[in-house]
């Protein structure tokens, strides 16, 4: 996954084409959440939308993404994970895409104008949260200048798509879930000596799984 010439018309034509979906999400998912998952095909109702941006850009030779530790925040039920940026719907937005983007603006300053939306990845339910997230896969022109949201983010990782592709970057981990319950030997990729769970690693799976 380097050269740029043949990897951006493989990947957008591969977002085009029937997803891994959910098997392969599940692949980084602990057992008591498949479980919750498979008894609810479809999310509630009253589930929120939220959106996220899996943003790549080539640098140093290397295809790379950026992720982010939120800060934490005691009334925040996902408060100090690894995640990508993203955030709520807003009907104002218009448009999911646009929710993505709007979110990677505020949360780490990627301008909407240097993003190509290339696709997007499989509908994921959070039941912790009770969001429906849409995961977006965009194209930066030019390497990202990151400027953090005070009080919302509190570092931003570049990780290599190669890392997470390397099998020792696939672990297990003991994580907080809600901030109240601890959950041992989850699946997780490591990124810089922390734990990127939950639906992100989810997330990373199935993008992952577009290559397979």
């Amino acid at each position: 996954m380097t050269d740029h010439d043949s990897f951006i018309p493989f990947l957008r034509e591969r977002l085009t084409a029937p997803l891994p979906g959910r098997e392969a999400q599940y692949r980084m998912a602990f057992a008591h959440r498949v479980e919750e998952l498979q008894k609810r095909l479809n999310p509630p109702d009253n589930a929120k939308k939220g959106c996220v941006l899996l943003s790549l850009w080539q640098q140093d030779g290397h295809w790379r993404t950026a992720l982010i530790r939120r800060t934490e925040n005691p009334r925040d039920r996902h408060s100090g994970q690894i995640s990508f940026p993203g955030g709520r719907h807003d009907e104002t937005d218009g448009s999911l895409e646009q929710t993505a983007l709007r979110e990677a603006r505020e949360e780490i300053g990627i301008l909407p104008e240097q993003v190509e939306i290339l696709g997007q990845l499989t509908e994921l339910y959070i039941p912790v949260s009770n969001f429906s997230v849409y995961p977006f896969v965009g194209l930066l022109h030019g390497a990202p200048n990151f400027q953090l949201q005070p009080g919302e983010v509190e570092q931003v990782f570049s990780p290599t798509l190669s890392h997470f592709q390397d099998p020792a970057s696939r672990q297990t981990a003991d994580v907080m879930v809600g901030g109240q319950l601890l959950v041992r030997e989850v699946p997780c990729f490591m990124v810089e000596e922390r734990a990127v769970w939950g639906a992100t690693a989810m997330i990373i799976s199935e993008f992952l799984a577009l290559f397979d």
